[in-house]
């Protein structure tokens, strides 16, 4: 068990660090603040942000899931939650 949690662990730390390196490429209002919100949550929706529409905020999501920054977790067309 502790072998696949440290599998687990660097998997995860790999995955924060490909994040933070495509933070410098976004342009979003909100970009700063939903990578940071994506290194602590374990979810995130593509929702309204304090500054940003939902739209400026899916089309940010849509440009971390195309950078390989994140990943859609539901797999569904509605109401979808992106993570590491």
């Amino acid at each position: 068990a502790a072998a696949a949690a440290v599998d687990l662990y660097a998997d995860l730390v790999r995955r924060a660090h490909r994040l933070l390196a495509s933070a410098p490429k976004l342009r979003g209002k909100d970009a700063d603040i939903m990578v940071g919100i994506l290194l602590v949550e374990d979810a995130q929706s593509a929702g309204p942000g304090k500054m940003a529409s939902d739209r400026s905020t899916r089309r940010l999501f849509e440009r971390l899931v195309s950078l390989g920054a994140v990943r859609e977790l539901t797999g569904r067309p509605t109401f979808r939650l992106y993570g590491l």
